[in-house]
């Protein structure tokens, strides 16, 4: 995971920590079952007004269809779902101040990007003479003036992608939905339109609320991540805290590169946990988890970038173990190694290069030590 974990809202924006904010939507104990199949499994969730707002999770975790229901499209099987203190129950898609961004971007072929845009507000009952007005403002926000003529096979994907938000912020919306709306772009593009989506939802002060199964798309534009899993929302959090304080193994495995070692944990009464994980190994000092229980199978998880390498041993730390390079995968800014453990165990640590031409200090098959401090981990149930 790159530095896109910090949060990309100011610190001040929380409104989830206000007792005196409404949540602009609520899920209240809500599933979705198709047959036998359950997509979405008694999901409690609050979004608020203005938040960037992200659905994170596997393909089949559920995530759609929780979006899908948002909109309209499905029909909750047990639960309530509320937008602005209304219940959703029997009013149809065009009826709710929401819109959808689709993957596809579902652009008229043969209109231009002025008409593609205008065409909502042209079957809306906004007056006619308003909606040159407001498809020029929404091509300003967009940056797209000088295409405005063109049609959509005559713009690149990037700019195909603005077209469609455009067009979906046009009626202005209290919420949009964009279901994996960077999927289709490369990499490159993918992160300078990310960038891009942010600085429109802050300018327009709109809710967005994304689905997607990129960790670092979510954790790059969202406000608070929700992940997902079986149906299940797992943990809702700011993209640090998901990061750095992970409420299960599932999260800490599922968002960025972490390594994990199982073992059996006791608790001390400092708030820390020793963890007895290989026969003759020192015992790992870290953080207790949520939900952890003296004596339990626990999982030790921490990231690469904690774990310093060092060709000595190094002094004053408790987190001190040996082991062989094993494999370096070189990522430009960063280096892995991937280091054996005398049990066979693979532990992964990373550093950083910050010079041009990396002096290596480390190559295969070298005698390592690695360590850790007793806070740059932590250790979860199960």
């Amino acid at each position: 995971m790159t530095s896109a974990v910090a949060a990309a809202r100011p610190a001040e924006f929380a409104p989830w920590n206000d007792p005196a904010q409404t949540p602009l939507i609520r899920f209240e104990n809500v599933t979705k079952r198709f047959g036998d199949f359950t997509a979405v499994d008694d999901v409690d969730l609050a979004i608020y007004r203005k938040e960037f707002f992200a659905l994170l999770g596997p393909s089949g975790c559920g995530k759609t269809t929780l979006m899908r229901m948002l909109a309209g499209f499905e029909t909750a099987t047990e639960g309530r779902i509320t937008i602005g203190d209304e219940d959703m129950a029997g009013i149809p898609p065009n009826r709710r101040e929401v819109n959808m961004m689709f993957q596809s971007y579902a652009l008229f072929p043969h209109l231009s990007v002025w008409d593609n845009i205008a065409f909502g507000l042209k079957r809306s009952d906004m007056a006619k003479d308003k909606i040159p007005d407001r498809v020029q403002e929404m091509l300003r926000l967009t940056r797209l003036e000088k295409f405005a003529r063109r049609k959509p096979h005559q713009i690149s994907g990037g700019q195909r992608q603005r077209v469609a938000l455009a067009r979906a912020l046009a009626k202005a919306p209290k919420l949009l939905l964009l279901d994996e709306p960077l999927g289709a772009l490369d990499a490159k593009l993918r992160q300078q339109t990310q960038f891009e989506l942010m600085d429109i939802q802050e300018k327009t002060e709109t809710t967005f609320v994304i689905v997607t199964h990129d960790q670092e798309e979510a954790m790059t534009v969202a406000s608070r991540v929700a992940v997902m899993d079986n149906g299940k929302v797992i943990q809702v959090d700011t993209p640090a805290r998901i990061y750095e304080t992970p409420n299960s193994v599932y999260v800490a495995d599922f968002i960025g590169d972490v390594n994990l070692i199982e073992g059996n944990a006791t608790l001390k009464p400092d708030g820390l946990v020793r963890l007895a994980w290989a026969e003759g190994a020192p015992e790992i000092i870290a953080t207790a988890g949520e939900g952890l229980t003296d004596g339990a199978r626990a999982s030790f998880v921490i990231r690469p970038e904690k774990v310093a390498i060092s060709a000595e041993r190094p002094e004053g730390r408790n987190n001190v173990v040996q082991g062989r390079i094993h494999d370096i995968a070189y990522l430009g800014n960063i280096s892995t190694y991937h280091v054996e453990l005398p049990g066979g165990q693979i532990m992964k640590a990373q550093t950083v290069n910050n010079r041009r031409q990396s002096r290596r200090g480390f190559t295969w098959d070298d005698e390592v030590w690695l360590s850790w401090t007793d806070t740059a981990g932590l250790v979860l149930a199960g």
